[in-house]
């Protein structure tokens, strides 16, 4: 007998009780919704509050990161590079997220995120190291409170919320800030960090670079939601929707989301839109599944094109400013350019260095097989190391 067929039991009787309060929302669901239309400041009244040294900073890094990413595409045509997945067009998303940040905070970004770790310092040679193949990670992410870039889908975004809600049980006042793509939102990923960093109250802020496509993907075949700042709801988070390619905008809601999770109000998730001018990689061809009108289009709303106006009516654009900040960058450009150049001195060994702490025994016996091999080869006597490692080396 089903519970439906208990007696007493209907699915239309109106006399029956309603739901236990269990099923009540917590919260207020209103004012967790985002705006119906991107927040702008640009070309708006609030534009006037904006401070002119922030402008300029903001200036001057979009300049630094359109260049980076030119130099870092340019490399990969040199062979110097694998493959880079280019941000420009997006680097006011980009920028903020590095600016927002505090020294003590982290920062988790995705692999299409080099200019984030760049602009929060980290060293440009280092940040390409994994897209050179040299390394997996080519700093130290407690130096930085850089996470290493990531290749998996939004992998990175369970790690944030962890870290975050570690560091809120030790009573530290760190907030980590996790960038993903449009993309990365149909991964199971997002979804668990989302509801874990709701359910910990974790002082974590979801970046979503929105950028239209997730390589050939565009987004109306993800998903179906009004926009992917409204699945935030869903979790019992605020959700905030900004034009990705308004730097100002960009920083404000930034880091109104950083200071608010700071002071222990929880996570909050920002979809930025933007776009993706260049493809999806070096290695895909975008003029399948876009058109040049398409990507035209987005142009006209270049982000650096949109401070540069705003800077210009204010007087700030100066013909000096313009050049020392342009200096800046082709100064960036010139020194990734010369060390990228210089071919990189590797040890094999290292490849076993940082897998666990504590090496296993089949990682000492692979180790000792090819050191093995170095040796012989070093020596010309590469049959000396026929055969296996010694039996003690693979011992536990």
């Amino acid at each position: 007998m089903t519970v439906l067929e208990q007696p007493g039991s209907s699915r239309n009787k109106s006399s029956l009780a309603g739901p236990p309060p269990a099923w009540r929302p917590r919260v207020d669901p209103a004012p967790l919704l985002p705006d119906e239309e991107p927040y702008r400041i640009l070309g708006t009244d609030a534009a006037a509050r904006l401070d002119s040294g922030l402008l300029t900073r903001l200036y001057a890094q979009l300049v630094r990161g359109r260049r980076y990413n030119a130099q870092a595409t340019a490399l990969t045509r040199q062979g110097r590079l694998a493959v880079y997945p280019s941000s420009t067009g997006q680097e006011a998303c980009e920028v903020a997220a590095a600016l927002a940040l505090e020294e003590r905070d982290w920062l988790f970004p995705s692999y299409r995120d080099t200019l984030a770790a760049v602009a929060r310092g980290l060293d440009p040679v280092q940040a390409l190291t994994l897209l050179r193949g040299d390394w997996h990670c080519g700093y130290d992410p407690h130096e930085h409170r850089i996470a290493p870039l990531c290749t998996p889908l939004a992998t990175q975004l369970p790690h944030a919320v962890g870290l975050a809600h570690a560091a809120r049980l030790k009573g530290d006042e760190v907030v980590a800030l996790a960038m993903v793509g449009d993309g990365g939102t149909s991964e199971g990923d997002f979804h668990e960090a989302l509801n874990f960093a709701a359910l910990w109250q974790a002082p974590v802020v979801f970046l979503v670079q929105n950028n239209g496509f997730a390589i050939s993907v565009p987004l109306a075949k993800q998903t179906a939601a009004p926009s992917l700042a409204h699945k935030a709801v869903g979790y019992g988070m605020p959700g905030r929707l900004v034009d990705g390619n308004d730097a100002p905008a960009m920083h404000e809601v930034l880091g109104e989301a950083v200071q608010r999770a700071r002071r222990g109000g929880g996570p909050t998730l920002v979809e930025a839109v933007t776009y993706r001018i260049e493809a999806h990689t070096n290695a895909d061809d975008a003029t399948r599944y876009r058109t040049d009108a398409e990507v035209e289009t987005w142009r006209a709303h270049d982000p650096i094109a949109l401070l540069e106006h705003e800077l210009a009516g204010r007087g700030l654009l100066t013909d000096e400013f313009v050049a020392t900040t342009r200096e800046s960058a082709e100064q960036l450009a010139a020194d990734l350019r010369e060390r990228m150049n210089a071919d990189p001195v590797l040890n094999p060994m290292d490849l076993f260095t940082h897998v666990f702490a504590e090496q296993t025994g089949q990682l000492r016996a692979q180790a000792a097989q090819l050191r093995a091999e170095l040796e012989a080869e070093a020596t010309g006597h590469p049959e000396e190391t026929a055969g296996t490692a010694p039996a003690e080396e693979a011992r536990p």
